[in-house]
C-alpha cells in the first residue's frame, strides 16, 4: 500500500517537534553537567578541610543544595522574570511563574520552562558553593543553609533579573553584556561571600597577635585537585546553560543575539588555559594553578561570544596571575577566606567586566534602541553587582552574628565540626594519631608560595 506523501504543515510540525525535542536534550544534559561542579566543590572543600571537618564541609555543599531547589521554585524564579526593571516588581509579567501556575509543573504544550528553571536551579546552588568554602571549618550548619538561600535564591537571581533578563534594566539601558554570567554569579556570589567572611572572623591559629599569619593545610591535596578539574568539567554544562537553542537550530547568548556553540569553545578553552598559566607563573603552587583555570573562564565569561580566542587568553592569563595578590592582600588585613572564593570569583568577575568595557565596546546589544556595550555600561554594572552582593552578605551575616548564631564556639572549634554538626567523623581509624593539627607556621610555608593562604576555589 502506497504511503501518502506528508503535506508541507505536516513537515513544519514534524521540524519544530525534533527541534523542541533536541532543544530539551541539550539542557538535560547540561543540567546533569552542571551537577558536576557541585561534586568538584564538594570534593575540593573536603580535601581543603582538616581531618575533624571534612564531613562537614561536605555536608554543608548537599544541603545548600537540597535546601535551594524547592525555595528557588516557589520565589527564585518569581524574583527573576518580575523584577526585570528594578526593585518594583512587574507582576503580571511573572505570573506565569508563580509556584500555582501551569507552566510550573507537569505540562505538555509547555517544554521549555521546567527545563530553564532546572538550569536557573543550577546556577543558584553555584553561588551557594561558592560562598561554602570560604567560610569552612567555624560556621554553623544554620546559619551557612540560611545565608546560602537568601544568596541563591534571592539575590543572585534579582542581580541576573537586572543583568541577564533580556528586558533587564543593565542592559537596556546601560548597555551591560554578560553571556557567561561572570557578574551575576561570579561576582555576586564572591562580594556576598566577602561580606559574610568579614563578620564570621578567621579560624582559630590562622593570625597571631603580631599579625603574622600561619598556613592552615587541608588533609588531602589530591582530593582537591581533583575536585577543581571536576568543577572545570562541570563549567562546560554551565556555559552550555547560558546559550539559548532556538527553533530551526540558531544558538543565540542569553540576550537573544546570534551566537555559536563554537566560538563559547574557543574562549573557554583559551581563558582556561591562560589562567593555569597565570596563576602558575606567580605562584608556583598547584591549587591555585587549577583555581588560575577557574579564574581564566570567569574572567572572559563576559565575551565569550566575541572575543578573539588569543586575546581571551591574555585576559585569563592576566586575571589569573593577579587574584594570588588579591587573597595575599586580604590575609595581610585579617580576612581568612579558606579557599580564596572573593578572589577567584569576586575579583575575577569583577576584573572581566570592567576589561570587558575595554575590549568589547561597540558591539551592538540586545534590542534596537538600546545602547551597545561600553566602558561605561559594563564598569557601572559590575559595580552593582558587587554592592548586590556585599551590602547583603555583610548585614544579614552581621546580624548574625550579633544574635550569637553565625559561628560555632570556640570549644566546638578546635574539637572539630565533625563531631559536633554532623556528628559523625570522615576518618575515625586516624583519629587517634592527630594528623587533624595540620596548622604550619609561617616560616615553614614552602618558597614561592603565598604565606598565610591555603588552597583556593
Amino acid at each position: 500500500m502506497e504511503q501518502a506523501t506528508p503535506t508541507l504543515e505536516e513537515l513544519q510540525q514534524l521540524i519544530q517537534m525534533s527541534n523542541t525535542i533536541n532543544m530539551e536534550i541539550f539542557y538535560w544534559w547540561c543540567i546533569a553537567l552542571m551537577m558536576v561542579i557541585h561534586a568538584g566543590f564538594l570534593s575540593y572543600e573536603i580535601g581543603a578541610s582538616r581531618l575533624k571537618n571534612a564531613l562537614t564541609a561536605g555536608v554543608k555543599n548537599i544541603l545548600a543544595f537540597a535546601f535551594i531547589v524547592p525555595t528557588f521554585f516557589f520565589f527564585g524564579w518569581w524574583i527573576y522574570n518580575g523584577f526585570s526593571g528594578g526593585l518594583i516588581p512587574d507582576l503580571d509579567g511573572a505570573a506565569g511563574s508563580l509556584p500555582w501556575a501551569s507552566s510550573m509543573g507537569p505540562n505538555i504544550t509547555d517544554n521549555a520552562t521546567g527545563i530553564f528553571w532546572a538550569a536557573f536551579v543550577l546556577f543558584a546552588a553555584t553561588t551557594a558553593s561558592i560562598m561554602s568554602g570560604a567560610l569552612i571549618e567555624r560556621t554553623r550548619m544554620s546559619a551557612f543553609i540560611v545565608l546560602a538561600i537568601i544568596l541563591g535564591s534571592g539575590v543572585w537571581i534579582l542581580g541576573a533579573a537586572w543583568s541577564w533578563h533580556p528586558t533587564g534594566w543593565l542592559t537596556t539601558k546601560w548597555g551591560f553584556h554578560d553571556v557567561g554570567a561572570a557578574g551575576c554569579v561570579h561576582a555576586i556570589a564572591g562580594f556576598f561571600t566577602l561580606g559574610v567572611v568579614m563578620n564570621v572572623g578567621a579560624r582559630i591559629g590562622r593570625f597571631n597577635a603580631d599579625g603574622s599569619s600561619n598556613n592552615i593545610v587541608g588533609h588531602s591535596m589530591p582530593m582537591s585537585v581533583i575536585g577543581l578539574m571536576l568543577v572545570i568539567v562541570g563549567f562546560f554544562g554551565f556555559l552550555g546553560g547560558c546559550i539559548i537553542y532556538n527553533a530551526g537550530g540558531q544558538w543565540t547568548n542569553i540576550y537573544g543575539q546570534p551566537t555559536t556553540l563554537s566560538a563559547f569553545a574557543f574562549n573557554t578553552l583559551m581563558g582556561f588555559s591562560g589562567g593555569l598559566i597565570g596563576a602558575y607563573l606567580t605562584t608556583r603552587e598547584p591549587f591555585w594553578m587549577m583555581s588560575g583555570g577557574l579564574i581564566g573562564i570567569v574572567s572572559v565569561a563576559p565575551g565569550l561570544d566575541v572575543y578573539y580566542p588569543p586575546l581571551a587568553f591574555v585576559i585569563g592569563m592576566g586575571v589569573a596571575a593577579a587574584a594570588p595578590l588579591v587573597h595575599k592582600f586580604l590575609g595581610k588585613r585579617g580576612i581568612d577566606d579558606a579557599v580564596g572564593a572573593f578572589a577567584v570569583h569576586g575579583f575575577g568577575g569583577f576584573a572581566g567586566l570592567v576589561l570587558s568595557g575595554i575590549f568589547i565596546a561597540g558591539y551592538p546589544n540586545v534590542m534596537e534602541g538600546a545602547p551597545p556595550i561600553n566602558f561605561l555600561g559594563q564598569t557601572g554594572g559590575a559595580i552593582v553587582l558587587a554592592a548586590l552582593g556585599f551590602i547583603p552578605g555583610y548585614f544579614i551575616s552581621l546580624l548574625m552574628k550579633k544574635m550569637g548564631v553565625l559561628r560555632v564556639p570556640a570549644h566546638a572549634e578546635e574539637r572539630g565540626l565533625d563531631l559536633v554538626e554532623v556528628p559523625a567523623q570522615a576518618y575515625p581509624e586516624w583519629a587517634i594519631t592527630g594528623a587533624s593539627i595540620t596548622t604550619v607556621s609561617a616560616s615553614e610555608v614552602i618558597p614561592n608560595t603565598i604565606v598565610g593562604e591555603t588552597k583556593p576555589a
